[in-house]
């Protein structure tokens, strides 16, 4: 899970001074290694924590309560990735299309995916008691989580998008560089790893304050 420590570095190295820039956007197109990792990574996080809310569902017996703690773990990092490609998918408006904010299918799928874990987290805010707030909560992500093959699939190929399908290379071909498409795979793969090691401090911690709290009522 340490891996990001090297995988970060060589993305943005690569990123920077190892991918060539595209024809017409130049070096604004450097965003792109960045945007869509956090992106891919806002979308893994969710079905990381439906799957979790849905082991949670099936454990009739509240066998593993800490699974909905840990889906509920997953969606905060889900939140903030998808919070930060929001504002790269902004910025890559602004200087491709001259507008922060274009409807285009793609941006508006994105800013959903990051009011449906806003409308999560307040859900589970206005709920008391731990067991009403994982039964509910865990129901909502698993009916959140069926929406996103429209949104990250189809709504983009079902209506008109600004997003470009290729990339104009600097020999104006309409495909990615081989040095550009390393560079994403690798950006994916920091992004990815770098999610998971989150994931893995927070589980941790989870598992410290509860191993803490045993011990005070244990000494009470």
């Amino acid at each position: 899970m340490k891996s990001f420590y090297i995988l970060m570095p060589l993305a943005i190295l690569m990123a920077f001074l190892w991918a060539p820039s595209a024809e017409i956007l130049g070096d604004f197109s450097r965003i792109i290694y960045f945007h869509v990792p956090l992106a891919w990574v806002s979308v893994l996080a969710f079905l990381v924590s439906g799957v979790l809310s849905a082991a949670y569902l099936f454990d009739k017996k509240q066998r593993y309560p800490w699974l909905d703690e840990k889906a509920f773990n997953s969606a905060s990092i889900g939140m903030a990735f998808a919070l930060l490609a929001v504002i790269t998918g902004s910025l890559w408006a602004k200087l491709t299309w001259g507008s922060f904010w274009n409807w285009d299918p793609r941006e508006t799928s994105i800013v959903v995916i990051l009011l449906i874990y806003i409308a999560y987290f307040s859900l589970r805010s206005a709920l008391a008691g731990n067991d009403r707030r994982g039964v509910i909560g865990s129901s909502y992500l698993i009916l959140a989580m069926m929406t996103l093959p429209f949104f990250v699939f189809l709504a983009p190929r079902i209506y008109d998008s600004l997003h470009p399908e290729t990339i104009i290379n600097a020999d104006r071909t309409p495909h990615l560089d081989d040095r550009m498409r390393m560079t994403l795979l690798i950006s994916i793969f920091a992004f990815t790893s770098l999610y998971a090691y989150i994931l893995h401090l927070m589980n941790r911690a989870l598992a410290v304050a509860k191993r803490l709290e045993e011990e005070y009522h244990a000494a009470d």
